[in-house]
């Protein structure tokens, strides 16, 4: 079967490389994925100078014309948060400034993503002012990918894409030829996004890990529903950020007789102590995410596989710049 990655290379190929007035540019959270965009692309990612006074306020500088482009700016959200998300915006305020035709922001990982609705008063919503926030800065597209929660999208007044990571995680474990697999979802508010992975996983069979949650990054799971016994149970989540969800189940898992135990996550935010979590021996036999963020070295254990999203995000703003279909890239 050819995998999702090799059907784009392929359409690629065969596609007219008419980049004349495609420019991308990479701010400085993850320029090492954006390098490999462009490269997908057959493009240079762009010049462009950003500095802090001695204040700590950033300056950005296009340094070649955009006039009538297409302006793609790779930029997660991630840590830290406030300083991206801000760099992202000058960079988008400068862009306009400059008269490109189309300014698309591509946000691999969308920070303050989980305030995505109050479930207590008085709480704000950092997900929607986030989006105002962008759209106010001169955005006219954004390309997303494993929103927190799909309602996100519905948050931007402009065109927002949102894709998947799991076609690249799919594909990965596609080749380990693994034999009774069972999606789990480490929560009851992660089943759909384990239904579709279990979907796309041949129809893997599907459990749930029924969890409470005592305080924000502290979760107690209860017990599994579903059967683990000596299966090879996959643990899906959109993102690991201090690990104790998804340890947490990856301990009952073994607890309930799951043979082996592999994490799966697009977005490894990795906060202290998710290391040490992580990398506890005999816990997981792998824990795989995606290159949305970059990793420390220091993060870095013999179980973390990270597996590049770069030919994915390469050909979606390919297909935006073309102005043909994103999402047909998922069916």
């Amino acid at each position: 079967m050819t995998s999702f990655l090799t059907a784009i290379q392929s359409d690629q190929e065969k596609a007219s490389h008419d980049t004349r007035r495609l420019r991308l540019f990479s701010g400085t959270s993850n320029p090492a994925l954006a390098k490999e965009i462009a490269n997908y692309l057959g493009i240079t990612d762009g010049p462009l100078v950003c500095k802090r006074f001695a204040d700590g306020e950033l300056y950005v500088q296009i340094q070649q014309s955009i006039r009538g482009c297409d302006v793609f700016l790779i930029q997660p959200t991630c840590a830290p948060v406030n300083d991206n998300l801000m760099e992202l915006m000058i960079m988008v305020d400068a862009c306009k400034r400059a008269s490109a035709r189309q300014i698309t922001a591509v946000i691999p990982y969308y920070g303050y993503a989980r305030a995505d609705r109050k479930t207590a008063g008085r709480e704000s919503i950092t997900a929607k002012l986030t989006a105002n926030l962008l759209v106010k800065s001169g955005v006219d597209r954004v390309l997303a990918m494993d929103l927190h929660s799909a309602q996100i999208q519905g948050y931007f007044d402009i065109p927002c894409d949102h894709i998947y990571g799991s076609p690249v995680l799919v594909d990965y474990l596609s080749d380990q030829k693994l034999d009774e697999i069972v999606v789990v979802s480490p929560d009851v508010g992660g089943v759909a996004r384990a239904r579709a992975f279990a979907k796309q996983m041949n129809n893997a069979s599907l459990a749930i890990i029924d969890k409470r949650r005592s305080a924000h990054n502290v979760s107690k799971s209860l017990t599994v529903i579903g059967e683990v016994k000596g299966r090879t149970a996959i643990l899906i989540d959109d993102m690991i950020d201090t690990g104790g969800t998804i340890c947490a189940g990856a301990e009952l898992l073994r607890q309930e007789g799951a043979e082996r135990v592999i994490a799966c996550a697009s977005h490894p935010v990795f906060s202290p102590p998710a290391y040490d979590r992580l990398s506890k021996e005999g816990l997981f036999e792998q824990v795989l995410v995606t290159n949305s963020i970059p990793i420390q070295k220091d993060c870095y254990f013999p179980e973390l596989k990270i597996l590049s999203v770069a030919n994915m995000l390469g050909e979606a703003i390919w297909r935006i710049h073309e102005e043909s279909s994103v999402s047909s890239m998922f069916r």
